[in-house]
């Protein structure tokens, strides 16, 4: 019995040593789009020169879309603990639910994307639909 409670305990010490340590680290934290600063910072890191004039960020910060002086339009969307990014061309499926547009960029490993934009959603879904 005693060896059992000794190894019980060693066990739940060792959890607990371990959960320490990974926040510590940082892992397995709740990566969201906090702002629009944060926004761009993470468009320039996906594609260099990228900076964005016109962004709209889902209401959960799972994902965003931003618009550059040139028109090209960047899909940001949260993959684990990082964000993933695609320029968007005219091979996409767009779909809008009054505050809601689905976007799907045509790739697989990319898949669909629902964002609750809110009252930016009718706006963004007729310019995506013209690229």
């Amino acid at each position: 019995m005693t060896g059992q409670l000794l190894q019980f305990s060693g066990s739940l010490i060792a959890i607990l040593a371990l959960a320490w340590f990974a926040r510590r680290l940082g892992l397995g934290g709740d990566t969201r789009i906090r702002n629009e600063a944060h926004l761009k910072e993470l468009a320039e890191e996906a594609l260099y020169g990228f900076e964005p004039v016109e962004i709209a960020i889902d209401r959960a910060g799972f994902a965003a879309l931003a618009r550059d002086a040139q028109g090209r339009v960047m899909l940001l969307r949260r993959h684990g603990s990082h964000f993933a990014s695609r320029l968007l061309d005219n091979h996409l499926n767009v779909r809008l639910d009054r505050h809601l547009i689905t976007v799907g960029t045509g790739e697989k490993r990319f898949g669909t994307i629902t964002l609750d934009l809110g009252d930016q959603a009718p706006a963004w879904a007729a310019s995506l639909r013209r690229l």
